[in-house]
């Protein structure tokens, strides 16, 4: 299903800071450990800079207007909803991407691999009196 936000993403793309280009040079393609990224992309009522949905992964890429005033408050909204649908939000700011680009990539690599673990978590329905071919008939 198109979100209304699609022509505004695609926009985006087209517009991206410089600091979003050196960002997608390395996670675009599966670039970076075999992870699919997409940018711009349009979650719930929000449009995200880049999303791994494999690892429910954001990445964002804060120029300094995201530190002052509203758009601060209106960042910790949109950060405590997406938390809620279980993501994962890393925000650089772009001085940093742009100065630090390999302390940058090495940060979101390791909150990814991080969420892999998490995910490979045990199943809650082991324990619960269900023995190992239960769970696939449950599936």
């Amino acid at each position: 299903m198109r979100s209304k936000l699609t022509p505004i993403a695609r926009g985006l793309r087209k517009r991206m800071t410089e600091a979003e280009r050196v960002l997608w040079k390395v996670l675009r393609g599966k670039r970076l450990e075999g992870l699919k990224f997409r940018r711009q992309e349009p979650i719930g009522p929000f449009i995200v800079d880049f999303v791994c949905f494999e690892r429910k992964l954001i990445v964002e890429a804060d120029g300094s207007q995201h530190y002052h005033g509203e758009q601060k408050s209106k960042d910790a909204e949109r950060d405590r909803w997406l938390h809620e649908q279980g993501f994962e939000i890393l925000r650089f700011n772009n001085t940093e991407i742009m100065s630090s680009t390999d302390g940058v990539i090495l940060n979101i690599l390791e909150h990814a691999s991080a969420r892999l673990s998490a995910s490979q978590a045990p199943s809650p329905l082991k324990g619960e009196g269900l023995g190992e071919g239960d769970v696939d008939r449950c599936l």
